[in-house]
């Protein structure tokens, strides 16, 4: 998804991402300094990805259509992933909300353009 607001600040939907063998939850997101820049991936100014929080995958993971993601997470952890093994501090959302009503990821992301 795409915009900001006056503080900067971008939202978008999405469904909880599943966990695939070899890699800890995440998204994937890139950065534009406008829409027209975004119409070329040579144009994007950082990539990065948002580590979701262990605690709340464990609450997705036990809902139907989650099996699978539940077994890789068990295999994986933020200090084996090929991304977050150097620190994940920086890239670990907080999460709030419920399974039942839908989930909030949040996450301060600095960018220097």
């Amino acid at each position: 998804m795409q915009g900001t607001d006056a503080n900067g600040k971008v939202a978008f939907r999405t469904i909880y991402p599943g966990c695939y063998a070899g890699r800890w939850p995440h998204i994937h997101f890139q950065v534009y300094t406008s829409l027209s820049a975004a119409t070329s991936v040579s144009n994007k100014k950082a990539t990065s990805q948002i580590a979701l929080p262990k605690a709340t995958n464990d609450l997705v993971y036990v809902t139907a259509g989650y099996e699978t993601s539940k077994n890789n997470q068990a295999q994986a952890s933020l200090a084996s992933d090929m991304v977050f093994s150097d620190g994940s501090a920086l890239e670990l959302a907080t999460m709030s909300g419920t399974v039942a009503s839908g989930l909030t990821a949040t996450l301060t992301v600095v960018i220097n353009v």
